[in-house]
């Protein structure tokens, strides 16, 4: 795992009510209620940085334990970025326990593909064989 800069600690799990008010103002999230996002966390592996006891960012993994994950909900805090601590979240996911020995981990980006790719995720052979059902205005 990667050493974090001084001021800053990794923590298992995650404050609902800090990852709400960064997730409701996002591309992949406008609007998710507080009861929605709270639900998530409560069902997901979670882990998040604290910069003097304040959370400013969090990962999340969602899985059966057995064959399949998927890391949602990648974000830093505006003023943190750039000290890898998105890569240390992540790079701290990716050692539980409950997620070795899965056939595939996936994820959706559209900025962050060479942090990912960083820590070993690829581009997907062939993305036609994967469908989705999608209700963008589920929130509105």
């Amino acid at each position: 795992m990667s050493e974090l800069p001084d001021g800053y600690e990794l923590h298992d799990g995650a404050d609902a009510r800090a990852a709400h008010a960064f997730l409701t103002q996002r591309y992949w999230s406008p609007g998710i209620p507080v009861e929605t996002v709270e639900k998530a966390l409560a069902n997901s592996l979670c882990v998040s940085v604290l910069h003097r006891g304040e959370q400013i960012g969090m990962a999340r993994v969602i899985t059966d334990r057995a064959t399949f994950a998927y890391l949602a909900d990648v974000y830093v805090l505006d003023g943190h970025g750039g000290k890898g601590l998105a890569k240390a979240m992540v790079g701290h996911l990716q050692g539980y326990a409950e997620l070795q020995g899965l056939r595939r981990r996936m994820l959706a980006t559209r900025d962050a593909h060479g942090l990912y790719e960083g820590l070993g995720w690829q581009p997907l052979p062939d993305p036609s064989i994967f469908m989705q059902r999608h209700f963008p205005d589920i929130y509105a």
